[in-house]
């Protein structure tokens, strides 16, 4: 600074200073008002940001900075009465600048008083906070959201609780899941959800100091829903911060998976009921090859005995022969209940297209699996006709799909392929060459090394621990697919998976399932099943063979159906239904209703219980749960 600004700096009075602090000031606008309100100084920030120069602005009023509706509304003479009666008025809203354009505004208005107490003007202060209204409404608005999204949220029971485990909020998926309102529940202890025996463990209070400490509890276990129930959920805790490191309270987040609690047990006492199936299947087979082997025994000795007979010539000799007789008769009646106990049948062999059968019994391959393992059905196009019986194809099938599973511990993929193959000659085993449907199940499991593969389909060989497996499960499948005319291969690698594809030679003509309902096509079909699952599943059966489909889950709607709609021709229903009108008393009055309707009852009971339990039944069609194609189409034609 030169010595001549210096000394002029020193000469400015107070007043001089301050007049060029406020000038100098480009972030506020800071301006005078007279006490009518007009302006009568400006400074650089209110030029910057509201676009007028001195000269423009100073004498007009500084309503001019208003908007239209605030000024109809009279809002700049109430600021200046506020700033008057009370000292000060302070305000946030939108104000104009000079090209019309608006701007959100912090605004300060002080009354200026002279030492007499007179009032001799205002001291108008104004900031722009544009940006900072723009960032605190993105804020509520993201914030709003999230609050919607997580109230919107109906699968999953998400709230907060403190860190003394006080419930603090509540969306509507708690209250779906656990019957209770938000005021009927903010402000307890989350521990009410826990079931007596966990309560008494401390489990809440454990719960809370896991989360506390590691970040995250994590937990699938009983839960208790208002009204006592429980239900299997799965529970997640996360401790909430600030930014500081205090612990502020607690995120839960619950989820009902009852559900598939009871579907995975159910898998497993379906397994235990194959793997006692297939434990039976080989003493039967045992059983069977021993007790024909032994009757071909017999038979030679009751014949030898006949012969000895004609040459006794003494009544001891006749007595013992007698003796050996009857002892041959009772060893043959033996071997007969032996082979009845072995259920020696023939195949039940019709034409399949594998795909239909592979797709209808869909769902049970899925169920077979888990959560961990990636399931993928690939149909073949255009998949020729193949001889088979479809239950045993079905087993077989579900056999090598479990194995996979089992061989796959911690997840993978597992693939159902069919294809139309050509095989050469001994391309595949002692196959013939021609055409043949192959159906392959892949995993990406443990695999199996050389020696095991070689082995794999003999008898009681298995390479699980004792309890797991029986050694039988391969052999039968390898056994019917034999029985089928076709064969069976293994492709394994320690460490990389394996597949095993069944061949099954191809056949003339069109499936039996196609011919079966070739003529009993009709328009339309009203299922009535109280199952979901097995309402959808009933529903792509029948549309697979050209139905147009209708539904309804009780028969007080089925009944309005038909009331409703005269295009109705088949109705197809379960028997027994959770509540209201059952199976029976449905069709009793839909046939007093429509006299000609076609009706088919379907139910998991044998017929002879439902008679015992319904009375006379036999004026209906029947068909027994799980229906196949094949038998469904018998049945609709029997009903015509």
């Amino acid at each position: 600074m030169k010595a001549e600004d210096s000394g002029r700096s020193r000469n400015l009075s107070d007043e001089q200073r301050f007049q060029l602090l406020v000038t100098g000031v480009s972030d506020y606008a800071i301006y005078m008002l007279n006490p009518e309100g007009f302006i009568n100084s400006w400074n650089a920030g209110a030029e910057r940001f509201k676009g007028y120069v001195a000269e423009e602005i100073i004498g007009q009023h500084f309503s001019v900075f208003y908007t239209e509706e605030d000024r109809r509304n009279g809002k700049p003479a109430r600021a200046l009465q506020t700033a008057r009666e009370q000292g000060k008025f302070e305000d946030e809203g939108w104000r104009v600048r000079k090209d019309g354009t608006r701007f959100w505004a912090n605004v300060v208005v002080d009354p200026i008083r002279d030492h007499s107490g007179e009032l001799i003007g205002f001291a108008k202060i104004t900031r722009d906070i544009t940006e900072r209204k723009a960032a605190e409404e993105a804020l509520r608005e993201s914030e709003e959201r999230f609050r919607l999204l997580v109230q919107g949220v109906t699968d999953y029971a998400i709230y907060m609780i403190s860190p003394t485990g006080e419930i603090t909020n509540w969306n509507a998926g708690a209250e779906r899941i656990k019957g209770y309102k938000r005021e009927e529940i903010v402000g307890s202890n989350f521990a009410v959800f826990y079931t007596e025996e966990d309560r008494a463990r401390g489990m809440p209070a454990q719960t809370l100091k896991t989360a506390s400490e590691e970040g995250r509890f994590e937990q699938e276990s009983w839960r208790v829903r208002r009204d006592g129930t429980r239900f299997w959920a799965h529970v997640v805790v996360d401790a909430i911060h600030d930014d500081e490191g205090k612990l502020l309270g607690f995120a839960k987040v619950t989820r009902d998976i009852s559900e598939r609690k009871q579907a995975a047990e159910a898998l497993e006492r379906a397994n235990a009921a194959l793997f006692q199936s297939q434990k039976m299947e080989a003493i039967g087979q045992l059983t069977g090859g021993i007790a024909h082997d032994f009757n071909n025994l017999l038979a030679v000795m009751l014949s030898s005995v006949d012969v000895l007979a004609t040459r006794a010539q003494n009544y001891a000799d006749i007595k013992v022969l007698d003796a050996m007789r009857r002892a041959v008769e009772r060893g043959a009646l033996l071997t007969q209940q032996l082979l009845s106990f072995a259920r020696r049948q023939p195949l039940m062999v019709e034409r399949y297209d594998l795909n239909k059968v592979i797709g209808s019994f869909e769902a049970v391959l899925r169920r077979a699996g888990n959560s961990a393992i990636e399931m993928d059905i690939r149909p073949a196009h255009d998949t020729r006709t193949v001889l088979l019986d479809a239950a045993r194809f079905e087993a077989a099938l579900l056999n090598l799909v479990v194995n996979a599973r089992d061989a796959m511990p911690d997840g993978g993929k597992l693939v159902v392929a069919v294809e139309n193959v050509e095989l050469g000659a001994g391309q595949v085993g002692n196959l013939v060459p021609g055409a043949y449907v192959r159906v392959s199940v892949a995993d990406t499991g443990s695999g199996m090394p050389p020696a095991v593969a070689a082995r794999a389909f003999e008898p009681f060989f298995t390479t699980k621990e004792v309890g797991k497996g029986t050694g039988l499960g391969l052999s039968q499948v390898y056994g019917f697919i034999a029985q089928s005319g076709g064969d069976v291969t293994i492709d394994s690698e320690e460490g990389k998976g394996t597949t095993i594809s069944m061949y099954l030679p191809v056949v003339e003509g069109e499936p039996d399932d196609v011919i079966a309902v070739a003529g009993a096509r009709v328009d339309t079909v009203l299922i009535v099943e109280d199952e979901p699952d097995v309402l959808d599943a009933a529903g792509q059966l029948f549309r697979s063979i050209g139905y147009e489909v209708v539904t309804a889950t009780n028969g007080v709607d089925a009944m309005a159906m038909l009331e409703r709609r005269t295009d109705i021709d088949i109705l197809f229903t379960d028997v027994v239904m959770p509540k209201g009108m059952n199976g029976i008393q449905l069709v009793r009055s839909a046939r007093e209703l429509r006299p000609d309707l076609k009706v088919i009852l379907a139910s998991g009971y044998p017929l002879s219980a439902l008679r015992e339990q319904y009375g006379r039944i036999d004026d209906f069609a029947f068909v027994n749960k799980p229906y196949r194609l094949a038998e469904l189409a018998k049945v609709l034609r029997a009903a015509g």
